[in-house]
């Protein structure tokens, strides 16, 4: 039975756009509620000066948490050296470096044109080698891959050039984002076969926005095209604040629900993970949360596909 891995970003994605900043604890809570549930892959923050993101102020102390469970896989996103720094410092697991393939969007997002972003992967992954922390993995998020509402088309050649540029740098992995919601499922299945020719095991997981509904689609033909780490947010919370009308990622109850119905393992038990969300109602009054399954409830004649023994929350 094939294993997909669902990395819980809501804790870093699904918090940076919004205006309420989510109390330390809370998010702690919402990293034990998850647990709970099975997920064992959550990007929990970002390492970025708290001026511009004071959502991410208490980055350290979320990792910090996220760390008292050995078996949970913590990343977590830094966009520059500092980032990186303050990254290793803190114990994650892996370091995701937004690469943006829209030169718009990268100076919007982190002030560099996305050569220039390179470079400083290069100097991140250096780092990362001389603090001889090689337990550490780096991934380049490719971010908006398959289109930008700043510059429109991201034509595909662009992506496998920055692609080839990025292998270079001595990264481990390679994300696909769509953060901005542009992609469409028959866009994926040719970008990702494009990618793989250049990345082949390094291709590794991807990154679906729901703007237009079509982040399961995409979810779908990602798995069909050999994507086994796949990104989402409980609830579908989420966007970038750089990239105007990005809105929500991937459902991830919605998706967990879609994956295991179709023989697909995640190990995560969907009824718990339903029920987390009652933390987002009590943290976050009055923000909008998302996702199908939730509301209609779970049909009579659902079995998950290979549900694994979940160790509850200390």
């Amino acid at each position: 039975m094939t294993r997909i891995t669902i990395n819980e970003v809501g804790m870093r994605d699904g918090l940076q756009s919004l205006q309420r900043i989510m109390a330390t604890a809370d998010k702690c809570k919402w990293i034990d509620a998850a647990y709970a549930a099975g997920v064992r892959h959550m990007e929990v923050a970002s390492f970025v000066p708290a001026k511009l993101l004071p959502q991410m102020a208490d980055a350290a102390a979320v990792v910090a948490h996220a760390l008292t469970y050995p078996d949970l896989f913590v990343t977590v996103l830094a966009p520059n050296l500092r980032g990186v720094e303050n990254a290793l410092a803190s114990g994650a697991q892996r370091i995701v470096a937004p690469i943006s393939v829209s030169a718009a969007h990268s100076l919007a997002n982190v002030r560099r044109t996305p050569l220039e972003m390179v470079e400083e992967f290069a100097r991140m992954c250096e780092l990362r080698s001389s603090c001889g922390r090689h337990d550490v993995q780096m991934m380049a998020g490719m971010s908006v891959a398959f289109g930008c509402t700043r510059q429109g088309e991201v034509p595909l050649a662009d992506l496998c050039a920055l692609t080839r540029q990025v292998l270079e740098t001595g990264c481990d992995f390679v994300s696909l984002g769509d953060t901005t919601g542009y992609a469409t499922p028959g866009q994926v299945g040719a970008t990702l076969e494009a990618v793989r020719a250049i990345a082949g095991d390094r291709l590794r997981a991807a990154h679906f926005h729901d703007t237009r509904g079509l982040a399961l689609a995409n979810c779908l033909v990602a798995v069909q095209h050999g994507i086994r780490e796949l990104d989402s947010s409980l609830a579908g919370l989420g966007g970038c604040p750089f990239a105007p009308g990005a809105s929500g990622n991937a459902v991830s109850e919605d998706l967990v629900f879609m994956l295991e119905s179709m023989g697909y393992d995640t190990g995560i038990d969907l009824q718990r993970l339903i029920d987390s969300r009652a933390l987002l109602v009590q943290a976050l009054p009055g923000e909008p949360l998302y996702g199908y399954i939730a509301r209609a409830s779970l049909p009579r004649n659902f079995r998950q596909a290979a549900l694994q023994a979940v160790t509850p929350a200390a």
